[in-house]
């Protein structure tokens, strides 16, 4: 892959992009959809595990039991996922801040997508917030494996996007020297910036797919 065909999804060289120079930095229409995509794929978990969690409360209220349609086995149990106390870390349901969060990362994109720019410090809050997203997705991807010992395929959907959204952003950054790192760094992110969301993402696909070993294969 080329150089070139890899820095379109991240930004497109312009006046606005003068080395060394205090200026605001806006993003390629590549870079732009990908927030989009990544922010509409978290928001749509989120939408989802959200009413789910209402109709569980619902259920619960009315003396009954409500199943969410993707609990499908007593490993891919969103109900169980739903209900745990990892489901609230911030004493609200969890999806209600992807609700915020990814609709962010949406407005984002758009902005972008209207040729939009902004300075250093907006996008290392950017970067930073992702960052956050990126930690917390590791910490419920712990506890869903080894400590609820359920899979939810929603929430499968958030971690996705959020790694995805977190390196293409970290990338973004460093390659227009918003962060500061070593040359050959720089130049790895240039080329091979698709890389770190598919290795990330792959190390959780092995994670699950050896913590229920014996259930997949039987």
């Amino acid at each position: 892959m080329s150089k070139t065909s890899v820095k379109d999804v991240s930004t497109e060289p312009g006046p606005e992009h003068t080395p060394g120079a205090s200026r605001a930095v806006g993003g390629s229409r590549a870079f732009a959809l990908l927030l989009v995509i990544a922010g509409a794929a978290g928001l749509l978990a989120s939408w989802v595990i959200t009413i789910d969690k209402f109709k569980i409360l619902e259920a619960k209220v009315a003396g009954k039991t409500y199943t969410p349609g993707c609990s499908l086995n007593p490993v891919v149990s969103c109900g169980s996922v739903m209900e745990s106390k990892q489901a609230a870390a911030f004493g609200f349901p969890n999806p209600m801040l992807g609700l915020v969060a990814y609709g962010i990362v949406i407005c984002v994109g758009v902005s972008l997508l209207t040729r939009a720019r902004f300075p250093r410090w907006y996008w290392l809050t950017f970067n930073l917030g992702t960052l956050f997203g990126v930690a917390f997705c590791t910490w419920l991807q712990f506890q869903s494996l080894y400590r609820i010992n359920a899979l939810c395929l929603w929430c499968s959907l958030a971690w996705v996007a959020t790694i995805t959204m977190f390196w293409y952003v970290t990338s973004f950054n460093i390659r227009n020297d918003l962060l500061p790192v070593p040359r050959g760094l720089k130049s790895f992110f240039g080329e091979f910036t698709w890389v770190l969301p598919v290795l990330h993402t792959g190390i959780i696909g092995m994670l699950i797919l050896t913590r229920w070993w014996d259930f997949w294969t039987s």
